[in-house]
C-alpha cells in the first residue's frame, strides 16, 4: 500500500486508521526500542494497518518469535497478510478478544504490545477494556508501547499500569508522542499473624 493509497483509508475511515499518514520510520524505530527483542517470543500489534510498523517489528524478532496483528478494517488486513512471514499471524478482529487468540494459539502469555489503535477516537469504555485485556495476558515487565499525536489519552495507561514514559518523536508528521508503561508485579499479600 503506498501513502496515496494510505491517505485514502484514512480519509474514509479516519475514526479506526486515526492518521492521514503512516508512520515515519523515526516513529517506527522508537516505538520497537522499547522492546527487548532478545527475550520476546510472544508479541502483540494493535491497530497494525498497512504494515508499516509491523515490518520494523519482524525485522528485530527473534526465528522462533510470532506476532500477532490486529487490525480491524478488512482492507488492511488483506495488505498485511501479504507480508511473507512465517511469525506473522494476522488477526481481522478487535483486539479486547485478545485472549480468545492467545489460547487458539496456544500462547500463555504476551512478552510485549505496540499499539496505534486511535483511543482517543474511541469510547473510554472500549479503550479501558482493550487496554485492560492487554494488561491482563501481559507477562511481568512486559512493555505497553502506543503512540498518540496528543497526551490526551494518557491517564488511560496511567489508571491502568500506574507509570507511564513519554517519549516525543519530533521526526513524524504529525510529530507523535509514544507512551511506554510496564506490568508491574502483583503485590504479594503477606498472611496476618493473629
Amino acid at each position: 500500500m503506498n501513502s496515496i493509497q494510505f491517505l485514502k483509508e484514512g480519509i474514509r475511515n479516519l475514526r479506526t486508521v486515526g492518521t492521514l499518514t503512516r508512520s515515519s520510520k523515526y516513529l517506527c524505530r522508537n516505538m520497537v526500542s522499547h522492546v527487548d527483542f532478545s527475550n520476546a517470543k510472544v508479541i502483540v500489534e494493535l491497530g497494525a494497518g498497512d504494515g508499516v510498523i509491523t515490518r520494523h517489528i519482524l525485522k528485530r524478532m527473534a526465528p522462533d518469535a510470532r506476532l500477532l496483528a490486529f487490525e480491524v478494517l478488512p482492507s488492511l488486513a488483506e495488505v498485511l497478510r501479504a507480508i511473507n512471514d512465517d511469525r506473522l499471524i494476522v488477526i481481522n478482529d478487535s483486539a479486547e478478544h485478545l485472549g480468545k487468540y492467545l489460547e487458539q494459539y496456544g500462547f500463555d502469555g504476551v512478552d510485549a504490545v505496540i499499539s496505534a489503535i486511535p483511543f482517543v477516537a474511541l469510547p473510554d469504555e472500549l479503550a479501558y477494556r482493550i487496554v485492560g485485556e492487554c494488561k491482563k495476558y501481559m507477562k511481568t515487565g512486559a512493555p505497553y508501547i502506543q503512540v498518540h499525536y496528543s497526551l490526551l489519552a494518557k491517564k488511560i495507561y496511567e489508571d491502568i499500569f500506574g507509570e507511564v514514559k513519554v517519549h516525543f518523536v519530533a521526526l513524524n508528521v504529525p510529530p507523535a508522542f509514544v507512551l511506554v508503561a510496564e506490568k508491574a508485579p502483583e503485590p504479594v499479600e503477606v498472611p496476618s499473624h493473629t
